[in-house]
């Protein structure tokens, strides 16, 4: 059992919003209680980006190892503010990787128990990776952050539901994705973005979970409004972020069957692929 648990549970108060909100405390060996935050909401629940950065600090205490290398999340029913339980458990312990298993529970008002989301995880040491890299991949291309738009922008898209989240981020839109926001998708399933958080947290692995999620849908950009529900997230760290704005490109080759898959990448300010994600979501009933 690590004895990190100080880490995430005490001195919150001089931690950035996302360290708070994402605390978790050791009740036993193995399992932490937690509380979702309201801030964190988006249309009609909890963001799965946060609760994937919330179920990830309770598994890096949990486990020897500290940093996420992948993560894979299965959404089983939409989280809703308030207390919740994450049980962890030890699936194989070696010397480079740990690996192991999460699930979030919620309590409805008559007691019985509601499992939200489950995750399977490896866990190693970033800082020891090896400095060689051979890649094809090449950052997004994005406009000046003077020249994209945020949240407080132009015209707010009249989609029903709590956007709390969206003051907790800092996100800079490219101008070829905003078509949605003012009635004029593209058609194209695309979002490109800067991203931070809005107190200026510099990011680090467990703000990643959180930033492969953040973005609005690329449903929004395929001309369909509305909630866009992640089935499952996984999600591959690839290294330590450098401190700064990170850029986010996601897209979307297929809607079919009213299910849509999204393919994600982070990069930092040293023009470093930081992280990547793949999700099969529902498209938007609307």
């Amino acid at each position: 059992m690590s004895t990190r648990t100080e880490t995430t549970a005490e001195n919150v108060a001089t931690t950035s919003e996302f360290d708070r909100d994402t605390a978790v405390t050791l009740r036993e060996p193995g399992v932490y209680d937690a509380d979702l935050s309201a801030g964190w909401t988006i249309i009609h629940a909890v963001n799965g980006g946060y609760l994937l950065a919330l179920l990830g600090r309770a598994l890096g205490d949990h486990l020897p190892h500290p940093d996420p290398f992948t993560i894979s999340a299965h959404y089983l029913t939409p989280s809703v503010p308030g207390p919740a339980v994450i049980r962890t458990e030890t699936v194989r312990t070696g010397r480079t990787l740990s690996t192991g298993q999460a699930s979030l529970v919620q309590y409805e008002e008559d007691g019985t128990e509601v499992e939200r989301i489950r995750v399977l995880a490896s866990y190693g040491d970033l800082d020891a990776l090896p400095d060689d890299v051979r890649t094809t991949a090449t950052p997004p291309a994005l406009a000046p952050p003077d020249q994209c738009f945020g949240a407080s922008d132009g015209p707010t898209p009249q989609i029903p539901g709590s956007s709390a989240i969206t003051e907790r981020l800092d996100i800079r839109l490219d101008p070829a994705c905003v078509g949605w926001a003012i009635g004029a998708p593209s058609g194209k399933g695309e979002m490109r973005a800067w991203f931070g958080l809005a107190d200026g947290r510099e990011p680090d692995p467990l703000s990643l979970l959180l930033t492969v999620d953040a973005l609005p849908p690329t449903s929004f950009e395929l001309g369909l409004k509305g909630w866009t529900p992640t089935v499952e997230l996984t999600t591959h760290v690839r290294c330590r972020p450098a401190p700064g704005p990170l850029r986010v490109s996601i897209t979307t080759r297929n809607l079919a069957g009213g299910f849509l898959e999204e393919d994600a990448e982070v990069w930092d300010s040293a023009d470093r692929l930081v992280a990547q994600s793949r999700q099969l979501a529902r498209a938007p009933r609307g």
